[in-house]
């Protein structure tokens, strides 16, 4: 964060200063405690089962420098009526302090965090690039993973998400994106939103809400998001797998469960050899190779960047081989897009190992009345793909031979695992299926 005096703070955002005017922060704020700093902010936020006003001692312990309360508290603070609407004022303007920063907004039904992770990785090795930690894409986390930026820094890579009409574009208003990109319109948070329509309705916020001087970056995947350009002034980046993208990949090839294919654009021809699971990732990795061409990066540091790339997400694809077994753990998050991909992915890799498919699946959260009708494609596409072995954990949706209740229940079929087979873990993060996985991985090695 850009360093700012507490009488600075106060006037930007409206508050009442209780703290030493000429205190001075350049850390970006922090909501838990636990993570203060030294001339950082603490945020005393008001949840469902705690109050941070009650963590405010251990803040300033830590070197919290205040606190923005929006009770009368004794320590130091800074006074307001809304603490997420303070932190926004304060991540507004320190954009516009930032002149030169370069803000790269992503949003999309699915892959945004992996994406994000291998934009970071390419941008990287071109200036100092901030992320968002975890899935900070929402009005608590944008705004603080913008304050996280300095005068030093060159890139800021915004994940956006949304659950209403309307939230991209206050992210956008709060961020200032240069870059927006849009991946694909599918079904995550269908029950939200009521329609596919009006999910693209809210991912088309973040174009609309470029400069001219903008670039828009749009997947090819769906019927919406390339109409998105419609109406937009500025220049235009189309991404895919067909010939008529301005980026897209030729010859995909998948070695060992990872995309090898040729990146070409309008600089010509290169090879990428990628160490991402999954046939899905050629999506991910031409999205951001396209925001990066956006930003005037050569092909030749974008393929090399993509080649490089490890997984930086835990629960996404993220594979433990094990002796005589292989472990898919995809727990963190699902919707019918992510699904099929794993199971397509599943398939590969028991093929290439000639042992047996396990799919432990959980349920698919916010698919609203779809649910499911959803669920039980997914099950009738497990059979058709040949998967062996379709395990269902509270989710008789899938038409499973084998349910389950509980994950703890599911751990016996390990006596049933051989050597050579692939066992693919995935649900919704509210299931908490990772936990299967990690009992999976600790199980067959002992």
């Amino acid at each position: 964060m850009i360093r700012l005096k507490a009488s600075q703070i106060a006037d930007i955002v409206g508050g009442k200063l209780n703290v030493d005017g000429n205190t001075q922060v350049w850390q970006a704020p922090v909501f838990d405690s636990r993570k203060a700093t030294e001339g950082s902010i603490f945020l005393a936020l008001i949840g469902e089962n705690a109050d941070g006003h009650d963590f405010i001692d251990d803040a300033i312990s830590r070197g919290a420098a205040f606190a923005f309360v929006t009770k009368d508290v004794k320590q130091p603070n800074i006074q307001v009526d809304d603490v997420y609407s303070a932190l926004s004022k304060l991540a507004s303007y320190v954009r516009t302090q930032l002149p030169n920063l370069k803000v790269i907004g992503i949003t999309g039904s699915q892959g945004k965090t992996t994406t994000k992770d291998l934009l970071h990785h390419i941008l990287e090795g071109i200036g100092p690039t901030i992320s968002p930690e975890n899935s900070f894409n929402n009005e608590l986390g944008a705004p603080l993973n913008l304050l996280r930026c300095d005068e030093e820094t060159t890139f800021c890579i915004a994940e956006l998400g949304a659950r209403h009409i309307g939230d991209i574009a206050n992210l956008s208003s709060i961020v200032k994106p240069d870059v927006g990109v849009v991946l694909k319109v599918g079904n995550a948070h269908l029950a939200e939103f009521g329609s596919v329509e009006n999910i693209a309705k809210a991912k088309g916020e973040l174009i609309q809400s470029l400069a001219t001087d903008g670039v828009a970056v749009l997947g090819t995947y769906d019927e919406f998001t390339p109409k998105m350009a419609n109406g937009f002034a500025g220049r235009v980046i189309t991404f895919g797998e067909n010939t008529g993208a301005d980026v897209r990949a030729a010859d995909i090839e998948i070695r060992e469960g990872c995309p090898h294919f040729d990146l070409v654009d309008g600089e010509g021809r290169v090879s990428v050899g990628m160490r991402l699971v999954g046939a899905h990732q050629v999506a991910n990795a031409l999205a951001a190779a396209a925001a990066a061409i956006a930003l005037g990066v050569s092909n030749e540091h974008i393929a090399t960047a993509l080649s490089t790339a490890e997984n930086k997400s835990k629960w996404r694809m993220q594979l433990h081989e094990l002796p005589g077994l292989l472990i898919i753990n995809d727990a963190y998050n699902a919707n019918p897009e992510s699904m099929e991909a794993a199971l397509f992915s599943l398939r590969l890799f028991a093929q290439e190992r000639g042992g047996s498919a396990w799919a432990f699946l959980g349920k698919m959260h916010e698919l609203g009345a779809s649910s499911s009708q959803a669920h039980e494609k997914i099950g009738t596409l497990a059979r058709d793909l040949g998967i062996d072995h379709l395990v269902a954990i509270n989710a008789t949706e899938y038409g499973a031979s084998l349910n389950y209740e509980n994950w703890e229940n599911a751990l016996s079929l390990m006596s049933e695992m051989t050597p050579g087979d692939v066992v693919l873990v995935k649900a919704s993060r509210a299931e908490g299926l990772e936990r299967l996985a990690d009992a999976l991985v600790a199980g067959w090695e002992r």
